[in-house]
């Protein structure tokens, strides 16, 4: 999957009105909902604040901000959707140039404006992947150390106490493998505990 990574903007215009598109990471709704609040406070003089986001569980949410349903979040969401980004939110503001624009030439603009800002936008390559905590015995740290390399996991953190406890993040699809390795190094003398947090990690991890 891909995730925005970087912000972009971009404006078309169209008998006399602008739409100036911006493009930035949304990781939630919360992020998105400060993202249109930011264009409503930098254009306080525009007519319109229309945004889209589409996020990498599966959420996606628009607002037209008045303008008639269908022509301006919709076409914006309909350009995230063909860009194939997750974790985006497109704000679109409009100044009104005086020429009424049709519902069509509407969708039009603000899909247009949209599409500008997403071209320029710079994305990440991710993949799903899980918080892992692991505590092991001193004695096998070796082993250990050698099963997370094999899997490609990433370390997170680690405490030294009576055991040693690490929190590791690994890619979804390399969990079960990860288990079986350190169960196998260990000789099962490893305790392995899969946290319920998504998080994403790079595609190359």
């Amino acid at each position: 999957m891909r995730i925005a990574d970087g912000s972009s903007e971009a404006e078309h215009r169209v008998k006399g009105s602008r739409f100036i598109a911006t493009a930035s990471p949304a990781p939630d709704l919360d992020s998105a909902a400060e993202a249109r609040r930011a264009e409503q406070r930098r254009f306080h003089d525009a007519s319109h604040h229309v945004y889209a986001v589409r996020l990498h569980d599966g959420t996606e949410k628009l607002d037209d901000d008045g303008e008639p349903s269908g022509t301006a979040g919709r076409p914006i969401l309909a350009a995230i959707q063909g860009a194939d980004l997750l974790d985006v939110v497109v704000v679109v503001t409009r100044y009104f140039g005086g020429t009424k624009l049709g519902k069509g030439g509407l969708a039009r603009a603000y899909a247009a404006a949209a599409d500008g800002a997403l071209s320029g936008m710079r994305f990440q390559e991710v993949v799903s992947g899980r918080r892992i905590r692991l505590s092991h015995a001193y004695a096998d740290t070796g082993a250990v150390a050698r099963s997370i390399e094999e899997c490609g996991a990433n370390r997170l953190g680690e405490r030294y106490g009576e055991t040693v406890e690490l929190e590791l993040a690994v890619p979804a699809s390399r969990v079960d493998r990860l288990r079986a390795g350190v169960a196998e190094a260990t000789g099962g003398r490893v305790d392995f505990e899969e946290l319920p947090d998504e998080m994403l990690l790079p595609s190359d991890t």
